[in-house]
């Protein structure tokens, strides 16, 4: 760790900080960004809990206004449930390195928590090994240009891996895609298990095989949650299950306006109860479905919305935050 501060006052921090999901109110504002301080490089979580990440929301700014829209935070800070924010970084998509550069900065400079996610819409659920590589090969390349915004976390790669990887695919994509990363990254690495998010026996039949002892699985919940290996809809139990690999945990994303039966409200209240931070879908940038899911608005899809810079909440913001 960088320019560490002492051990005893370091402690205290994760200490507070894994116990921060809660209610408003529970607890304090992350510490900010310093230099004594780089989120980038927290230590591992250990016990299922998840280290140095309050709970938040996600942004999908990639595909919309070529990347030069106000993100919203004047709002945001108004909602002090938000610490953390997930950014989804599509390389492919309208935006530029430059834009990912401002995001990450903004976020920093508003005192949030940042998950930098590689998001390649072509090959969400992908199951070819080569997906991942591309997306670890990325962050070799670039990283150095967008720490030097501010400290993030790396999210590997957004829902590799379709319902069918098996547990030996999932470990060996990922041990041939962290080592590429960790060429350039020694924090955190978040990695999103297979089945778009839900397949959680798989992740966890699939931890011991996985060599790094620093990363976090994330799970996505929706409605449509749904784990092939036992047939059904994601329940709490699938939850414990990953849980109980040993390796930290959190939800990368959950929100309500998909078709299906898993009780994802119940799920959310679940991981929350296990002191896994929860980041709910999403602040903006949600286009596509009809019913979309999008905290704020307008919606950066919505005609002349790029030049905005005054969002309301919308009618879907309290179904989000009131899980935070």
């Amino acid at each position: 760790m960088k320019n560490p501060i002492s051990k005893f006052v370091f402690s205290l921090v994760m200490l507070c900080l894994t116990l921060s999901c809660g209610d408003e109110g529970d607890f304090e504002k992350p510490v900010p960004v310093t230099a004594e301080n780089p989120r980038s490089e927290s230590r591992p979580a250990t016990n299922g809990r998840t280290a140095n990440l309050g709970n938040g929301v996600n942004l999908q700014p990639s595909y919309f206004c070529s990347g030069n829209q106000d993100l919203g935070w004047t709002l945001m800070k108004q909602h002090a449930k938000i610490e953390t924010v997930r950014i989804e970084l599509d390389p492919t998509a309208q935006a530029g390195i430059d834009d990912f550069v401002r995001w990450i900065r903004e976020a920093n400079a508003n005192s949030l928590s940042v998950i930098a996610t590689h998001h390649d819409a072509d090959f969400n659920g992908s199951p070819d090994p080569n997906a991942l590589l591309s997306a670890a090969n990325w962050w070799k390349a670039n990283y150095a240009t967008l720490s030097a915004a501010g400290p993030f976390m790396i999210n590997l790669m957004n829902e590799w891996g379709d319902h069918n990887v098996t547990v030996k695919q999932y470990a060996d994509a990922y041990n041939a895609a962290i080592a590429i990363v960790r060429q350039v990254y020694s924090g955190p690495i978040i990695c999103d298990i297979p089945g778009w998010g839900q397949e959680t026996h798989t992740a966890a039949d699939a931890s011991p095989l996985i060599t790094d002892q620093n990363i976090i699985f994330s799970a996505h919940i929706y409605p449509s949650a749904w784990n092939s290996r036992t047939g059904k809809y994601v329940v709490s139990s699938d939850l414990d299950y990953l849980g109980n690999a040993g390796r930290p945990v959190l939800i990368g994303e959950f929100g309500s306006n998909m078709r299906g039966s898993a009780d994802w409200s119940g799920l959310v209240d679940h991981a929350k109860a296990k002191g896994w931070t929860v980041l709910g879908w999403a602040w903006n940038g949600d286009g596509s479905r009809p019913d979309k899911m999008n905290m704020t608005s307008p919606y950066w899809g919505e005609r002349n919305a790029c030049g905005t810079k005054n969002y309301t909440t919308s009618s879907y913001f309290n179904t989000v935050y009131s899980k935070l």
